[in-house]
């Protein structure tokens, strides 16, 4: 590949750094925190990039003065050699970032992965409203590491995706990542209680409910998976960042 086509695959990654970082997209790949460093290195690549073009043209322009001169001295001809093309195809990975959208890791991926839930050194207060907005990484660390201690008496309202396993019994899901979706892990809640007569799997819901002392082990890693007492639930759309980051700070 010759020096004008590595600038191109140079400008082309770094606008679509740049375009994920700068609509969100970015947080289907990384966690949010993440955000100036891919900008960052987005406006790096497309400097970098048009430096390459620059000097790239200059040295055309200087090789075919060189080439000029050496032909009318001694009658030479010149020969130029293209690249293959073939080696254009290397953008189309490049415009399928920019292009299309990966979907966020779901139920299938949840299933097949024991919880992530790890206890935390401690506990915050609980927020004032009511119901308590709460993470699924937060409730869940609460009720299965601090028995629910600062739960009883309080309803809360925790939001996750849906997932069913073989038996039909609901998770309320939430990926939890440590850098980017491929470390992602889940956490999950089991449901209990009044519940939506259709439980579609990666429907997102908001669910609103008690604690429970009931506590159910991960069949693949054998992790905790606390029980919440439905009282209420809606759909929700997905939310702008689908995973959770809570987990490991």
């Amino acid at each position: 590949m010759n020096r004008q086509a590595q600038a191109a695959v140079m400008f082309l990654l770094g606008a679509a750094l740049l375009h994920a970082g700068t609509t969100g997209l970015y947080l289907r790949y990384v966690k949010a925190g993440l955000q100036p460093l891919l900008l960052a290195s987005g406006v790096v690549l497309v400097a970098a990039a048009a430096a390459t073009a620059w000097y790239e043209r200059r040295a055309a322009k200087a090789a075919e003065a060189a080439e000029a001169a050496e032909s009318a001295t001694a009658g030479a001809e010149a020969h130029s050699h293209p690249e293959p093309r073939i080696s254009w195809l290397l953008l189309l990975p490049l415009l399928s970032l920019i292009l299309v959208a990966p979907p966020a890791l779901g139920s299938y991926s949840a299933l097949r992965a024991g919880t992530a839930l790890q206890k935390p050194y401690g506990y915050g207060r609980l927020p004032a409203a009511n119901p308590a907005p709460l993470s699924v990484v937060d409730y869940a660390s609460r009720a299965a590491y601090d028995h629910g201690r600062s739960l009883h008496g309080r309803p809360v309202r925790v939001t996750g995706f849906l997932a069913l396993d073989h038996s039909g019994a609901p998770y309320l899901v939430r990926m939890a990542l440590n850098c980017c979706a491929a470390d992602a892990q889940p956490v999950k809640i089991a449901l209990t209680g009044t519940l939506p007569p259709v439980l579609r799997p990666d429907a997102w819901l908001e669910v609103t409910g008690t604690y429970t002392p009931k506590l159910a082990h991960d069949p693949v890693n054998n992790g905790p998976i606390p029980y919440l007492r439905v009282t209420s639930a809606r759909p929700v759309p997905t939310p702008h960042d689908p995973y959770d980051e809570t987990w490991n700070n």
